[in-house]
């Protein structure tokens, strides 16, 4: 698993889960969508990894030579 998330990415993704906690705990969003949603986007960025990135060979992160 070579992780494809980047910093920025990650952020963007934890700022999303955390404002879907919010939504579904206002009672703006429910259900399954709502909690997959949030794991789904939490869990990614906690590894640094996207399977979906995988998939259409995409990485967000930055390699060491580039910096």
């Amino acid at each position: 698993m070579k992780k494809n998330v980047g910093i920025i990415d990650q952020a963007i993704r934890f700022l999303i889960a955390f404002t879907a906690v919010l939504l579904y705990f206002a009672d703006c969003i429910s259900g399954l969508l709502a909690v997959s949603l949030f794991v789904l986007l939490a869990l990614t960025a906690m590894v640094n990894f996207c399977p979906l990135y995988t998939l259409l060979k995409i990485s967000t992160k930055k390699d060491k030579s580039e910096l």
